[in-house]
């Protein structure tokens, strides 16, 4: 379907001049829709105009039911997410009179259980940030982007693209530009500050070459440290700390919500510095907080432990 090539150029196209999307947010968009016009094309639909709710669901059930590896099917998010992408897909083309209906509008999303996050303990996140030891340059570095990564929430995309101006060590706060490329402001605690004004003072200078620019965390060749290379220094921080999980950047990101949240930040607060568009999305780390503060009460309150004694004489 040449036609159905052009039209999700278009569509990406869209995403990225009108609403503003990140090239990752994109690229899942065009890996899911080039599946979905494989699927049509499969089954015979050689013009957008002659699909019909009946193959979208179809298609739905098809990833539903596929294996993205052996013995790795696809989760119900990244089946949701497809159809996502197929439903803005055709919105798109009814709006810009390439359809004349929208096929998507009725199919059923599948349902996704909700997995709730599992932050670390303090006590855990204590340890992993002291975890890097040294004064080399990479273990200096280390503990600055650890630091940032708990001390200011950021999601990973976010943290690899910081650059040295946007941090303000004197105000202690750091500028982000999150999804949709929306920029905000977040607070620094006075141990990131530390950390960071060590790592500039002392490592960054060493690191840099004549690809770093204006790259705030550098790896060892110089250039701006990757997505992966910044979760391998997690990954390896997590286990010399003795953490026995897979501790992702992401990990920390639960860690910082929940963690405030436990300690009285309102909602809202938390919402505003994670960058989340909807209030909705924070609201999942209020049931984490729930369950920790039931666990405390079963475990601690005198009348409130599982177990009860038998009664005398029963």
């Amino acid at each position: 379907m040449a036609d159905a090539a052009a039209h999700v150029d278009a569509f990406l196209d869209h995403l990225a001049v009108e609403r503003g999307l990140s090239r990752n947010t994109r690229e899942a968009y065009r890996r899911d829709l080039r599946r979905y016009v494989a699927f049509l094309e499969e089954r015979g639909i050689e013009d957008l105009r002659g699909v019909r709710e009946e193959d979208i669901a179809a298609f739905v059930a098809y990833l539903s039911a596929s294996e993205y590896a052996p013995k790795r099917r696809y989760r119900a998010s990244s089946v949701a997410r497809a159809l996502a992408a197929v439903r803005s897909f055709h919105k798109f083309l009814v709006r810009e009179g390439s359809l004349g209906e929208d096929a998507a509008l009725g199919v059923m999303r599948p349902r996704i259980p909700r997995n709730l996050p599992k932050p670390l303990t303090v006590e855990q996140v204590e340890g992993l940030l002291r975890a890097p030891l040294g004064q080399e340059p990479p273990a200096i570095r280390d503990r600055a982007l650890l630091e940032t990564l708990y001390g200011a929430g950021l999601r990973i995309s976010e943290l690899v693209s910081l650059d040295v101006d946007d941090v303000d060590l004197d105000g202690g706060s750091v500028r982000v530009t999150g999804k949709g490329s929306k920029e905000r402001i977040v607070p620094l605690g006075r141990y990131a500050v530390r950390s960071i004004e060590s790592y500039l003072r002392r490592s960054r200078p060493a690191m840099a070459s004549g690809s770093s620019r204006g790259a705030l965390f550098l790896n060892q060749r110089g250039g701006r440290l990757t997505r992966q290379g910044c979760t391998v220094i997690v990954r390896g921080a997590a286990k010399r700390a003795g953490i026995r999980r897979n501790v992702t950047p992401h990990v920390l990101r639960h860690s910082f919500a929940t963690h405030l949240l436990e300690g009285g930040a309102d909602v809202r607060v938390v919402q505003e510095l994670l960058g989340h568009a909807s209030v909705a999305t924070t609201q999942i780390y209020t049931l984490v907080t729930k369950d920790h503060m039931r666990e405390v009460y079963f475990t601690s309150h005198p009348r409130a432990r599982r177990s009860v004694p038998k009664e005398r004489g029963a």
